[in-house]
């Protein structure tokens, strides 16, 4: 039966099935070769034959994995650098990276405190300290990293033209403007150039009772901010300066702004074991570079204060 087209309607030896009470030609099963599966259903059309109904046969779709679909649906991760930009707009985040960034500076410093100055260093503020006294430059590089995070801070020997120990609060606050006047008259640093000057003078605040005392400036000429402040008084003993007048000639041509031989000097020379850079720690418990970064830190809030918003 259609033995020429290849096609076996019944298998042999069995009789055909009834075709009573039909009204049409049975439908007879057909082998076909089944091609590779495809990603879309495919239609097979069976050969006409004679005498024979043609019948076409769909084969089911196969179904996709679920995990391709989404891997199509879902948009490009773009990796690390697209998490970060995807979040970096969300504030809440913004703000609990802020404070990991600064607790993995905190751990790193802690370790080891001289790496501070290179994690902090850079931004957009630039300083220049008119000293390259450590005690100077180290407080006023830690008060204003600590302000604003990030501070470049540099030292630069500015000469006072006063008498190396300064009396009174205007012989002090000369001094430590003299400082700033002559770094920029030299050419070593820029006219506009934001400075921050340190100078310690001894004042008599009561009857007999002297007291040393720290005037610190901060002059932005490019922003038009001029800040001053002063440190904590010192208790300074009377005889110590008293050593200091009596060493100090009569026509010291400084005499106008204070002595020749500075109070420091005076105390390394009588008491062991005491620096005329640092003398206040011995007396006070509470070093220079503490006192200096206290009130140094104060006037760089104020200064940060007073910063157009663009610099912070």
């Amino acid at each position: 039966m259609m033995e020429e087209s290849g096609i076996e309607t019944t298998p042999p030896g069995t009789p055909p099935p009834s075709t009573l009470g039909m009204s049409h030609p049975a439908t007879t099963a057909i082998t076909t070769p089944i091609p590779p599966v495809l990603s879309n259903p495919v239609t097979q059309v069976a050969p006409v034959v004679p005498g024979v109904s043609g019948s076409s046969i769909t084969f089911p779709e196969e179904p996709e994995d679920p995990r391709v679909l989404a891997a199509h649906n879902e948009p490009p991760a773009g990796g690390i650098w697209g998490f970060i930009k995807g979040v970096a707009g969300n504030p809440v985040v913004k703000s609990v990276l802020d404070k990991t960034k600064h607790s993995v500076e905190s751990v790193i410093t802690t370790l080891d405190p001289g790496m501070a100055p290179y994690i902090r260093s850079g931004g957009e503020l630039d300083l220049v300290v008119t000293s390259k006294k450590e005690v100077k430059v180290s407080a006023v590089r830690d008060a204003f990293q600590e302000v604003f995070g990030m501070a470049l801070v540099t030292g630069e020997d500015g000469q006072s033209n006063i008498a190396p120990q300064p009396i009174g609060y205007a012989a002090g606050l000369k001094g430590a403007q003299e400082r700033i006047d002559s770094l920029r008259r030299s050419g070593v640093i820029h006219e506009k150039q934001p400075a921050v000057s340190v100078e310690n003078f001894i004042a008599e605040l009561l009857p007999d009772k002297w007291f040393d005392i720290g005037c610190i400036i901060v002059d932005d000429p490019i922003h038009g901010i001029r800040l001053e402040a002063f440190t904590q008084a010192t208790p300074v003993p009377l005889e110590y300066v008293q050593q200091a007048q009596n060493l100090t000639p009569q026509d010291y041509n400084l005499r106008w702004s204070g002595l020749s031989v500075t109070v420091g000097e005076v105390l390394e020379r009588s008491l062991p074991h005491i620096s005329r850079t640092d003398w206040h720690v011995a007396f006070t418990g509470m070093s220079r570079k503490q006192m200096i970064y206290s009130t140094a830190k104060a006037l760089a809030g104020m200064y940060k204060q007073r910063l157009p918003p663009r610099i912070l």
